[in-house]
């Protein structure tokens, strides 16, 4: 389903997909229908924006699978692998655990490493003695054919943020975006972000705390990224800022 409506397999449905989408759920359901055809343009406009606010978790305006996977009738366990009542409270968070399951360190997760994540999951929701190891194998494959798009059989860490994601990136915050004729950054607001990152209050951003702020800077110019991106990103910020 998610490969027939993202048709330009840039991992959301958005646009004239979603109204295709739409179109022809309506007339799934709608039996006096003669076809998607019979959907007015007001009757999709009106549905898109009921359709929107219940199912756009992060109100992006465009449809990420795990948001998809609330519609469609699947498998109860397979629906616990998209955490959709508890997304991750930061990117620090993230690392850490990119970190835990990237046991090679090769800067990918592999279907094994990914494996053992979701193996994990369902072991965090008491779930795990109810899914079989060919289920498991059966589910990684999905989530890879689903979450890889480059189709290189593992997951980089742009691909990985969107199977794990964090409830917001926190320079995203409307504080940050200096626009002409907006207010300076102060430095309040810089100690206020510094303080979203130094998660241990330690008095410094290090380590995972330093690689989920430059995941998060990182968002903001750049959606498709892998490790190797983020190491050649840090390695430039340091040089200039690690005095």
């Amino acid at each position: 389903v998610w490969g027939h409506y993202d048709e330009d397999a840039n991992g959301f449905i958005e646009g004239s997909e979603l109204d295709g989408f739409l179109r022809e759920f309506v007339s799934s359901v709608n039996v006096q229908e003669t076809g998607p055809e019979a959907v007015s343009d007001q009757m999709l406009a009106e549905l898109r924006d009921c359709f929107m606010e219940a199912y756009d978790d992060n109100q992006d305006g465009r449809i990420e699978i795990r948001e998809l996977a609330q519609l469609l009738p699947m498998e109860e366990n397979f629906l616990l692998l998209f955490r959709f009542d508890n997304p991750l409270d930061s990117s620090v968070e993230f690392m850490k655990i990119w970190k835990a399951y990237d046991r090679d360190n090769s800067g990918f997760i592999e279907a094994d490493e990914l494996k053992n994540f979701l193996r994990d999951l369902l072991k965090e929701a008491n779930k795990d003695q109810d899914v079989t190891d060919d289920k498991l194998t059966e589910y990684t494959e999905t989530m890879l054919q689903v979450f890889d798009q480059n189709k290189d059989g593992k997951l980089q860490l742009s691909e990985m943020a969107k199977l794990l994601p964090v409830k917001e990136n926190f320079l995203c915050r409307s504080v940050f975006k200096v626009s002409q004729g907006a207010a300076r950054v102060t430095k309040e607001d810089i100690d206020r972000v510094f303080s979203l990152y130094d998660r241990d209050n330690n008095g410094t951003i290090e380590n995972e705390e330093l690689n989920g702020f430059l995941k998060d800077l990182l968002e903001l110019v750049k959606k498709d990224y892998d490790a190797l991106d983020l190491q050649e990103f840090q390695d430039s910020i340091m040089r200039g800022c690690d005095f």
